[in-house]
């Protein structure tokens, strides 16, 4: 990256660190039954509502018993299981005509990630009905009120019930972009353990990692508060703690109650600090080939903390030795080195890839699209341009 460029970089960034104690942050109302998002329905007078959801959470019948209570109490249930894995710009249409057909007041989602992306983007497009999904890409586009939000996470990991952004993949260009703004984070997040129990090994894995990477972007970037970090240091520590755990036993609830608070935290972290270099490049891989994100995620992580250097290495010892990793007697280099280590071994551990399928022909474009979404917004501890990014691209590309 060119000096002229970095200069601009810092100074947005430096810019929004100063703006952080005034900017709207919020989180979510933790709710922690069914009982309380029909109590938050009924004092709001809010009588019909979509529920989005995908076909696989809502083919287990897990929506089931909310969808139950809320019938027996006088409210519509309208039910979008259309949701696909990176949602699309048509994907949110869809969901969106069914709210309006229906007349719906209030949404809630109740699914992982790309549940929660596509609900945010509905709610956008409520708010905003003539103004497109591209052209609320970015920062503070929305900027008007969306309908009531209840976020209803089934897995311990994407965090995005305490986000201000809803990932989308145009359905045209298979661009994936961010949408971010305040009024998109959900008013309300139901954390309920019982939820995640017995999800399959896969999901447990890569959404777990997901979380990590989450909570450490969030710590190494330039633009932390006292909060983040005791956040993203708590998140790393019970992920490490009890992941592997919930991965061999999908049925234990103690495990799988702290990776879901987990999450929570590793949320309300990024979403003021940012996220960094590993959000940029899996996003651009999972818009290109449609890759789970928590998947790209997990592989691409132990890449970009090297290449990172020691730049971060005083921050990793830091992490680990609050996780329990390794004692304060351990040096900050062999600290950071086994901090990276112990990410490689988790994901070893649980059969996650140490590569993923990409060609070789598209690493341009991808550095490309990477480098666009990171730079200037995220407030990573190096700054890279797309020739750099492009070399953190092979080190993980399948031969």
């Amino acid at each position: 990256m060119n000096l002229f460029k970095k200069i601009y970089c810092r100074i947005y960034q430096g810019v929004f660190k100063i703006a952080l104690p005034f900017l709207p942050y919020r989180q979510p109302e933790i709710l922690g039954s069914d009982e309380e998002v029909l109590g938050i329905l009924d004092e709001r007078k809010i009588e019909r509502v979509l529920l989005v959801t995908d076909k696989g959470i809502y083919g287990l019948g897990l929506t089931s018993s909310l969808e139950s209570l809320l019938s027996q109490n006088g409210i519509k249930v309208s039910v979008f299981d259309q949701t696909i894995p990176n949602p699309t710009t048509d994907n949110v249409e869809e969901a969106r005509e069914l709210y309006l057909k229906e007349e719906c007041q209030g949404i809630i989602a109740f699914g992982g990630g790309s549940v929660m992306d596509c609900a945010k983007a509905v709610g956008a497009r409520i708010a905003r009905p003539n103004k497109s999904l591209g052209k609320m890409k970015g920062v503070m586009k929305v900027m008007k009120k969306i309908p009531l939000l209840i976020a209803v996470p089934t897995t311990a990991g994407t965090g995005s019930e305490t986000t201000i952004a809803a990932v989308i993949t145009d359905s045209r260009t298979r661009h994936k972009y961010a949408i971010n703004d305040f009024n998109l984070i959900p008013s309300f997040a139901l954390l309920n353990p019982e939820l995640t129990l017995g999800l399959p090994k896969h999901i447990t894995a890569t959404t777990g990692m997901d979380a990590l990477t989450h909570a450490i972007e969030a710590y190494i970037g330039r633009t932390t508060t006292h909060q983040t970090r005791m956040c993203s240091k708590q998140a790393v520590k019970d992920i490490f703690d009890n992941l592997l755990i919930a991965y061999n036993d999908g049925a234990n609830f103690e495990a799988r109650k702290k990776l879901l608070i987990a999450s929570y935290c590793a949320g309300v972290a990024f979403t003021k600090s940012y996220v960094g270099y590993v959000h940029a490049i899996a996003h651009s891989i999972g818009g290109k080939y449609n890759t789970p994100h928590g998947l790209a995620n997990a592989v691409i992580l132990p890449h970009v903390l090297k290449a990172y250097r020691n730049k971060i290495h005083k921050k990793l010892w830091e992490l680990g030795v609050f996780a329990g990793l390794f004692d304060e007697n351990t040096s900050i280099s062999d600290g950071a080195e086994q901090f990276i280590a112990k990410i490689e071994n988790l994901n070893q551990q649980m059969n996650i890839p140490t590569s993923l399928e990409i060609k070789k022909e598209d690493i341009p474009r991808l550095a490309r699209t990477a480098d666009k979404e990171a730079n200037p917004l995220y407030p990573v501890p190096v700054l890279f341009g797309q020739e750099e990014l492009a070399k953190i691209y092979h080190t993980f590309m399948k031969e």
